[in-house]
């Protein structure tokens, strides 16, 4: 089965390389909440956009573009150990999808402009959803990352 998937827009984003997400200094559990960015929205799709400025966040679909390969055990910005790929947000993976929550701050026709970016300048966007009291899961289990997020 192949699976073809079109972007519907990119992101422009303070960061301009994998290194810039990679920073230590956003290593941590809020650490991306105050990076602004703006989401373009390709023209064919704008009007899909319609009532999406009365969500206050939205779950967005991207491409690791810049991946390259994968392997099943990853070391994870925030642990030095090596962990299953699907048990950490890893950008080498065997599907390089990514999923992000950001926060809507504002709608200009095409272009949304948010906060939580944690991807790079031109990263293409797959999909956007809104995210619902559906979305919110209680209690939740944190696995490994438990430690590093209770600092």
């Amino acid at each position: 089965m192949e699976i073809k998937l079109k972007p519907i827009g990119i992101i422009h984003s303070p960061f301009k390389k994998k290194e810039d997400v990679e920073s230590k200094k956003y290593a941590d559990s809020r650490g991306f909440d105050s990076i602004q960015g703006e989401l373009e929205i390709f023209k064919e799709y704008e009007k899909g956009l319609k009532d999406v400025e009365g969500f206050s966040h939205l779950v967005m679909l991207f491409a690791f573009h810049k991946s390259e390969g994968y392997k099943l055990h990853t070391k994870p910005l925030l642990g030095g150990i090596l962990r299953g790929v699907f048990a950490t947000r890893s950008p080498n993976r065997p599907n390089p999808i990514g999923m992000t929550v950001v926060k809507v701050l504002e709608r200009n026709r095409n272009r949304l402009k948010v906060s939580g970016v944690d991807m790079i300048e031109g990263t293409p966007i797959l999909d956007i959803k809104p995210f619902t009291s559906r979305d919110q899961k209680s209690p939740i289990e944190l696995g490994w990352l438990k430690k590093k997020m209770n600092r």
